[in-house]
């Protein structure tokens, strides 16, 4: 399973009053690890300038994208990238709508009709994830980093590249599998083809050593106080 996860920085908030993508991270996984593979590009916005209170989220200035690349001319690499695998985004709605208008605009341009991005890929969000998971409780990604003790001393500000590394960590934390940086362990083995231990079959048999009169009396002492407490038979006495 190939699954590429992804985010943006933007000009401002609304795609609707024009505001445009200014960076792309993506970090892939296969089968829940993390390969090294990685896509980052920033945009220039063309003439969209950065609200201030975008730039003081990333700190991504207007005369540093004055010569970077314009989308179309990254799109072709970022499909290539992405096509066929499943996104994995924080708050998916935001970033797949500032996409979506990104391809729209090019689409425009070229006179091409152009696959939506939730058409070339499947969308998995991280934040509904996370509030399925902890309802009620905070699930930005830096409280998720709290949660599941992932390391963002390095996030001072938002960026696509980081927020994209650090999110795969918390969404492999959060569904309870493999963070190593590649296919193989530091050692150099592939984890599906370590060694298995097998006992002999011909070792001496496990000593059983049962249960003393005392602590069996002990122990229904115990059966009899939790059924009083309850009013249920506790699950030992149930037939």
């Amino acid at each position: 399973m190939r699954q590429v996860v992804l985010d943006t920085e933007t000009t401002g908030l609304e795609p609707s009053h024009g505001h445009r993508i200014i960076e792309i991270g993506c970090v892939e996984l296969l089968d829940r690890k993390l390969t090294g593979n990685t896509f980052h590009k920033y945009i220039n916005p063309e003439d969209k300038k950065v609200d201030q209170g975008a730039l003081e989220v990333h700190g991504i200035s207007n005369e540093f994208l004055s010569d970077k690349p314009f989308f179309g001319d990254i799109y072709d690499e970022f499909l290539e990238f992405v096509k066929g695998s499943q996104l994995i985004i924080h708050n998916a709605p935001f970033d797949v709508g500032f996409i979506n208008h990104e391809l729209a605009l090019l689409e425009e341009k070229s006179g091409q009709t152009i696959e939506k991005i939730d058409v070339s890929c499947s969308i998995l969000d991280s934040l509904k994830l996370a509030r399925d998971n902890h309802p009620g409780q905070k699930n930005n990604l830096d409280a998720l980093c709290r949660r599941y003790s992932i390391d963002n001393s390095n996030r001072q500000l938002h960026g696509a590249l980081l927020d994209s590394e650090i999110l795969a960590d918390v969404y492999l934390a959060m569904t309870g599998g493999q963070t190593s940086l590649t296919l193989d362990d530091a050692s150099g083995v592939s984890g599906a083809a370590e060694a298995i231990l097998r006992l002999d079959s011909n070792r001496a048999a496990l000593k059983i050593q049962m249960p003393s009169s005392e602590e069996i009396n002990s122990h229904e002492d115990y059966l009899t106080m939790l059924e009083k407490k309850s009013g249920n038979a506790p699950i030992w006495r149930q037939k």
